[in-house]
């Protein structure tokens, strides 16, 4: 791209939102400092609607659809998200060029004041937990069948405001990646063992979502993709698109890559966490590089391959190719044993 040439970043217009992507400008600037960045923001659907469970709002695009309006139309040119709030297929015309690397993929959990200290099994018996996931309710459930789960909307200062002031709540759980961006780490009193208290699908990863054809673009922030990361991310994808899942089903993961070797946990549960279903596969990736940034000079982007919406650049296609088939193999394991009865009994 030309010196001086203006480059538009679209976002969410909440201050969580926005802190991410003036870190991802920030990045992009510090490569590109002859590239003038501006940021603009608006509210998605998931923004407005704030007294519907998420799940009864229906996923698809809840937080993604104004923005992506705003690529096709060309008002902006790339947009910012948390890539768990991406869906594995993406509208025509757009796909994701960079995953940046992941932050803390745990949640997190915030207690009211009055239970300074304490864990959730410390809590008393039908203590409020609030979160707006189901993922989320089904693990509460399953794991501290003594707490009292209740749904909690609206963006992370909201929640956090209705936790503090309205007293509804003995805590709420959260995503640890949002609270440490925030800066606010004391207010994080517990992170939850992923080993048992899985993530969400791409939690704690932002990523970059651009048109297709913008090769310029594309190039532009490619360079910003951390490759453990984007391997990672694309079999838990993999996996969530397998069992045709959204954001917002109780479907949990745990994702490591350790010595060239990922490991990808998956997990199905029903939503009063009754039941529950877990699969796991470790593949070897082969020589593996820990990170493309080193790589400043970009392949031609023509040379590109796109797993569950994420196209990748200087990354072997062969560890892609694992990384995916890895996902795919964990969610057959996972309907073998049941995990689409469990699925489909969300619907009803």
């Amino acid at each position: 791209m030309e010196p001086g040439q203006n480059v538009i970043v679209g976002t969410r217009s909440s201050q969580l939102a926005m802190i991410q992507t003036n870190h991802v400008v920030n990045c992009l600037s510090t490569i590109y400092p002859k590239i003038n960045f501006k940021i603009v923001s608006m509210k998605t659907v998931g923004d407005k609607i704030l007294d519907v469970a998420l799940s009864k709002i229906g996923d698809k695009g809840l937080f993604t659809k104004e923005l992506e309006h705003a690529l096709l139309s060309e008002s902006v040119d790339m947009v910012v998200h948390s890539l768990k709030d991406l869906p594995t297929v993406l509208p025509a015309g757009l796909t994701i060029a960079a995953v940046l690397e992941r932050n803390v993929p745990n949640d997190a959990v915030v207690f009211h004041t009055k239970h300074f200290g304490k864990t959730l099994k410390e809590l008393p018996l039908g203590a409020v937990v609030g979160t707006s996931s189901l993922r989320r309710v089904a693990q509460l459930k399953k794991i501290y069948p003594h707490l009292d789960v209740q749904d909690i909307r609206g963006n992370l200062n909201t929640r956090m405001r209705k936790l503090d002031e309205e007293n509804s709540y003995d805590a709420i759980v959260l995503a640890a990646a949002g609270l440490y961006r925030m800066g606010w780490d004391k207010r994080v009193d517990q992170v939850l063992d992923e080993k048992e208290f899985m993530y969400a699908v791409g939690q704690g990863a932002l990523a970059i979502e651009v048109r297709s054809r913008d090769k310029p673009i594309i190039k532009l922030v490619s360079n910003l993709t951390h490759a453990e990361t984007l391997l990672s991310c694309v079999a838990e994808r993999s996996l969530l698109k397998k069992l045709e899942g959204g954001c917002s089903v109780p479907i949990a993961v745990c994702t490591r890559i350790n010595n060239g070797k990922l490991s990808l946990n998956g997990a199905v549960y029903s939503l009063d966490g009754g039941k529950f279903i877990s699969a796991h596969l470790e593949i070897d990736l082969g020589k593996y590089a820990d990170n493309v940034n080193n790589e400043k000079e970009m392949t031609d982007v023509s040379e590109k391959h796109d797993y569950c919406a994420i196209e990748a650049y200087n990354i072997e296609t062969a560890q892609l190719d694992k990384a995916h088939t890895c996902g795919d193999k964990v969610a057959d394991a996972l309907l073998r044993k049941g995990a689409m009865e469990i699925l489909n009994a969300l619907k009803h």
